[in-house]
């Protein structure tokens, strides 16, 4: 092989790369946007309930930190549970969240949401701030978006702001006040979490 195509072939393959990390490296605000489309189209196609449900689950298990966000969620109670308590809360958080994110967003049609502006806060966290639009039947809504961007390659939701009120801290709260409630005993949020998935 001449030099000249092995320039050629490594020039190609230089670019072919570069092109390949910028497509995955995504912005916070584009890859917000890019979600909310998702589910928009989800919500405003012809789809069934039940259907419209296992998409947007499908949607959540790709975009959202489920995992951080149950960490998070069970705050220093964290210390206390051993590795069997910690593994079931983990499958039983992810169901929770699933069922509850989606059946909640399912009674939703054609969700219109805008990105307005981005504010990165650290190398690790970016937030994004977007409206969703007012209609005859509600007022417009401040939701601001907190993304996981340690990985810009694989950005993730790890809260949502809704005028001012955080979900994860709410939920963090609620389950404090149930284990607080029960003497620190872990098992009474686990038979919560299952009584809400059946």
């Amino acid at each position: 092989m001449s030099l000249k195509k092995i320039l050629t072939s490594i020039s190609f393959l230089i670019i072919f790369y570069s092109t390949i990390e910028k497509v995955y490296s995504i912005e916070p605000d584009i890859f917000v946007q890019s979600t909310v489309n998702r589910a928009a189209k989800t919500l405003g196609g012809n789809l069934t309930k039940e259907e419209r449900v296992e998409e947007l689950k499908n949607i959540a298990s790709e975009t959202v930190d489920i995992k951080g966000i149950g960490y998070y969620t069970l705050g220093t109670f964290r210390k206390n549970v051993n590795n069997e308590e910690i593994k079931e809360y983990e499958i039983l958080f992810e169901q929770y969240f699933l069922k509850s994110f989606s059946s909640r967003l399912a009674e939703y049609s054609n969700p219109e949401i805008d990105v307005i502006s981005k504010k990165k806060i650290n190398e690790n966290y970016t937030i994004v701030s977007s409206i969703l639009v007012s209609t005859e039947q509600r007022p417009e809504v401040k939701i601001d978006w907190r993304i996981y961007t340690k990985d810009p390659k694989n950005p993730k939701i790890r809260d949502l702001i809704i005028e001012g009120l955080s979900l994860v801290r709410t939920q963090k709260e609620e389950f404090s006040s149930i284990i607080q409630s029960n003497d620190g005993d872990i098992n009474a949020l686990l038979n919560n979490l299952r009584d809400f998935i059946k």
